[in-house]
């Protein structure tokens, strides 16, 4: 077996468990619940689960998808985002298998990161600066490492990404006397710009908005009509830009 098959067989199960983790934050961070500290237990009955419960992807499996103590259904979600962060893994593996361990380490990172404030965004409309935040951080580190020179462009594209959608967002309300971005937009496309740097800001926008569109072409032929007052996840548009980009570089360079 190649070394890069093994190393995206071993970034694949790291990913599963930090899918694990991904999944209990989803449920746990829009209710203000503790992230770190608080037991995992049944959403249902509250009862504690064994540490057998949460082996990734497994557990569920082995228990048909039920508490093992109540026999309440367990959403297959908390499967789906394991092997997404998973999946994640493995491409992290193979895409950065010549680069070296820091690329293998940085992508499967900022995909993790990716996969959950996309999700948060997708079910509650709300992108909270605990994980936008911490973007622009990883971000600058990672490249920094990664060049093993100060991240230059990054940092013009920290600063640039969230001027642009704070100035977006202004513009809409002074026009349209409402708010058209959450305020946690301009702070994640400023962490696009610290992964991507400031010249591949406009393909993270691109990407998004094809992916905008997408959704809303699929709405008109499913639903037939779509409202000017219905909300999108623009985040989580963001974040597959943001992926995108990372991966192939700014369209058209």
């Amino acid at each position: 077996m190649s070394a890069p098959v093994v190393i995206a067989i071993l970034m694949g199960l790291l990913g599963l468990i930090v899918g694990s983790f991904i999944a209990a934050v989803t449920v746990r961070l829009p209710r203000d619940e503790d992230i770190v500290f608080e037991p995992s237990h049944c959403m249902s009955c509250q009862a504690p689960l064994k540490p057998w419960h949460l082996v990734p992807v497994v557990s569920w499996l082995a228990q048909r998808g039920r508490c093992a103590t109540c026999g309440a259904a367990v959403s297959p979600r908390y499967v789906l985002i394991e092997c997404g962060a998973g999946a994640i893994g493995v491409w992290a593996g193979l895409f950065g298998a010549e680069a070296g361990w820091v690329t293998i380490g940085a992508t499967a990172v900022l995909g993790w990161q990716l996969l959950l404030i996309a999700l948060i965004d997708a079910e509650n409309f709300w992108l909270p600066d605990e994980l936008t935040l911490p973007l622009i951080g990883t971000g600058l580190v990672a490249t920094a490492l990664m060049a093993r020179a100060w991240p230059v462009d990054q940092m013009i594209g920290a600063v640039a990404g969230f001027g642009t959608l704070w100035a977006l967002a202004a513009l809409y309300r002074l026009i349209r006397r409402r708010e058209g971005l959450g305020g946690g937009d301009p702070i994640l496309f400023a962490g696009a710009g610290a992964w991507v740097g400031w010249m591949g800001l406009p393909s993270v926008l691109l990407w998004a908005c094809a992916a905008g569109i997408s959704v809303v072409l699929t709405l008109l032929i499913t639903r037939r009509t779509v409202s000017g007052s219905d909300r999108l996840p623009f985040g989580t548009f963001l974040a597959i830009g943001i992926w995108l980009t990372w991966l192939y570089g700014p369209l058209g360079g």
